[in-house]
């Protein structure tokens, strides 16, 4: 992947592990897997939590992406879920666990 890609995964695995405890790793899929950036194209990525998210917990995850969108200058398209609720989206859990990337925050 580029540099400007690993930055930016790296940057987004280090918030959301130092805010969120529950935090477990983070697939990279779609457009971005081929390591380019891509203008005018979002980064999906899908972050796994142990707990559902309520509302506070969805908001503070929203201000850690803005952060990040706005140091990069990016958009993020995160889809933040349980295991469960991967698995519940079909769709999503198939290209996501086929073709997509996972990162475990404990490598970084």
């Amino acid at each position: 992947m580029s540099n400007n890609v690993d930055e930016i995964i790296t940057s987004l695995i280090k918030s959301l592990k130092e805010n969120f405890s529950d935090f477990k790793g983070l697939y990279l899929f779609g457009l971005y897997l081929d390591g380019q950036m891509h203008e005018d194209e979002d980064i999906e990525l899908v972050a796994i939590f142990d707990h559902e998210q309520d509302k506070a917990k969805r908001e503070e995850i929203w201000r850690v992406i803005g952060k990040i969108e706005e140091e990069f200058d990016v958009f993020i398209d995160l889809h933040p879920l349980t295991v469960g609720e991967l698995k519940k989206d079909e769709e999503l859990y198939q290209e996501v666990s086929e073709d997509g990337i996972f990162f475990n925050p404990e490598l970084f």
